[in-house]
């Protein structure tokens, strides 16, 4: 468990320093036309879990929030938000970006793998980017699940990251990923400041080296809840240049509903 901690504390860390670079990231795709993209994305799936309720009765918790970015989509589009990440620095930077709405989202500083909420407090979970680097990922989806209501829905979207450090395919995939960025005049978003320190906490965290999103339809179904995957929601929600930056490491969503009607 000691290494765990260090994990938790090490990712804390290179998030802090991270967070306004990482800010910036999210600023471009308010500023883009991800902004709509996303939303679109977003409303779609709980439109279609919940079509005969209001936005403003549903709970949505984002897990992870980072900057900001999903927080603010979901409080646009009418839903009571509640955000948490493990990061201060993070959650400055999203009260920040959410500007005038930020008196209407509830920032909270928490563990993914310990939230503080009762049982079934939220209708809806958001999740982008989070679960690959957590140190108990199983944790993590059980106490997902046990805040979510009945007829609840969990909407996870993540990618393989970091595989390359354990498989000579994924890192060819990886190698070509920067050349072509280079080669076509692209930002590369995979190399800068203390870049080396994340692969170093990627390779003490279990989703590195295994391949997913196979793997969290096995534990979200062991835990009783009725699983399906996208492994194209990539298409739909990047950009032309994440497209080309993570050409090798695709996004999939994991969509997953609570036993229980929708309510």
């Amino acid at each position: 468990m000691a290494l765990n901690k260090t994990i938790l504390n090490e990712n804390k860390d290179y998030w802090t320093g991270r967070a306004s670079g990482y800010s910036e990231i999210n600023q471009e795709e308010l500023r883009t036309s991800q902004r709509e993209v996303w939303r679109r994305e977003l409303k779609t799936h709980i439109q279609r879990q919940f079509p005969n309720r209001d936005a403003a009765s549903i709970r949505v918790l984002e897990i992870g929030t980072g900057p900001g970015f999903f927080a603010i989509l979901l409080c646009e589009l009418g839903y009571d938000v509640t955000a948490v990440d493990l990061t201060p620095a993070m959650l400055a930077e999203a009260r920040k970006n959410a500007g005038v709405l930020s008196n209407q989202i509830k920032f909270m500083e928490m563990n993914a793998e310990d939230l503080f909420f009762l049982d079934h407090s939220f209708d809806v979970i958001l999740s982008r980017n989070l679960t690959w680097n957590l140190p108990h990922p199983e944790i993590a989806y059980r106490e997902w699940k046990r805040v979510l209501k009945p007829g609840g829905l969990l909407l996870n979207f993540d990618a393989n990251w970091y595989h390359y450090l354990y498989d000579s395919e994924a890192r060819a995939g990886y190698d070509a990923d920067r050349c072509a960025s280079e080669a076509q005049g692209i930002e590369d978003r995979n190399i800068g400041h203390n870049f080396e320190i994340m692969e170093q906490i990627a390779l003490r965290v279990p989703l590195s080296n295994v391949m997913r999103p196979s793997w969290d339809r096995a534990v979200l179904s062991k835990l009783g809840m009725e699983v399906s995957t996208d492994v194209q929601a990539w298409d739909r929600v990047w950009s032309a240049e994440e497209k080309v930056n993570f050409a090798s490491t695709p996004m999939f969503l994991v969509h997953a509903v609570c036993a229980g009607g929708a309510v």
